[in-house]
């Protein structure tokens, strides 16, 4: 088994693939003061929570947006297992370019979700990630990172709203009935939901016309099955976009 990990600003997501199978994915809450140590035992006691405790692994590759916890998860990684991970980032085989001003300062997460993209359902096209950040980032047809937009996420406006605010409460996200809410949380869950569906709606014709074309578009990350499904465009999600991406990657370095 493959073991792909994933670090993101709020959660880190573990998936393990048998060949191309996803045989399971778990995640932890992205915790930057604690030791390689504390992550194995948290790995290792989610792994069992998932019966998946006693699976080999023999290889694993990690991408992070999150520097300083690099080396703990990869000495996690060598804690319960004894091997090196991969860390995507300069000198490894992805199989895509990178036409921007510093390619090294792109994202591993949006490289990763790039070859998958790619390699899965064809190119050119936009990827749409909702995470913390919301990225949207276009391919070209040789499935080359063109560049990408940055903005922020829906749980970073939702937050925003509630403690930047004297009045407005934390409210669960779910979609209302109505755009035009009729009580203060029905108000603002349309704000979130229905308006970073516009956003992501427009992100796209502009983005299209920037092109000259009508490219394809794959939404992923935790985000996406709140919003997508009430875009205008035709969107395929792919929650585990990245961590696909990264078994790829892992195989073309194996």
């Amino acid at each position: 088994m493959i073991l792909t990990i994933d670090i993101g600003n709020s959660n880190i997501m573990l998936g393990g693939f048998c060949g191309d199978e996803l045989e399971f994915v778990v995640t932890l809450s992205t915790e930057t003061n604690k030791t390689a140590d504390e992550y194995a035992a948290k790995i290792q006691s989610v792994l069992g929570v998932h019966k998946v405790q006693g699976r080999a692994v023999r290889g694993a590759i990690i991408s992070s947006v999150v520097p300083p916890l690099n080396s703990v998860i990869k000495d996690a990684v060598r804690i319960l297992w004894g091997i090196n991970s991969l860390m995507v980032g300069p000198g490894i085989k992805t199989g895509i370019n990178i036409h921007c001003d510093t390619p090294s300062s792109v994202g591993a997460d949006l490289i990763c979700a790039c070859v998958a993209a790619h390699k899965l359902y064809g190119s050119p096209s936009i990827i749409v990630d909702m995470g913390t950040a919301t990225k949207l980032t276009v391919v070209n047809e040789k499935g080359a990172f063109e560049g990408v937009s940055i903005i922020p996420g829906v749980l970073m406006g939702a937050n925003s709203l509630s403690e930047n605010t004297a009045q407005l409460p934390k409210v669960e996200l779910e979609a209302p009935k109505l755009v035009i809410g009729k009580n203060t949380a029905d108000s603002m869950r349309s704000g979130v939901i229905y308006g970073n569906a516009s956003m992501i709606d427009g992100m796209i014709d502009r983005i299209n016309d920037e092109v000259g074309r009508e490219l394809s578009v794959y939404a992923t990350g935790g985000m996406a099955h709140l919003v997508i499904p009430h875009c205008k465009h035709e969107i395929r999600t792919d929650k585990h976009l990245v961590l696909k991406g990264l078994n790829i990657i892992y195989n073309k370095n194996n």
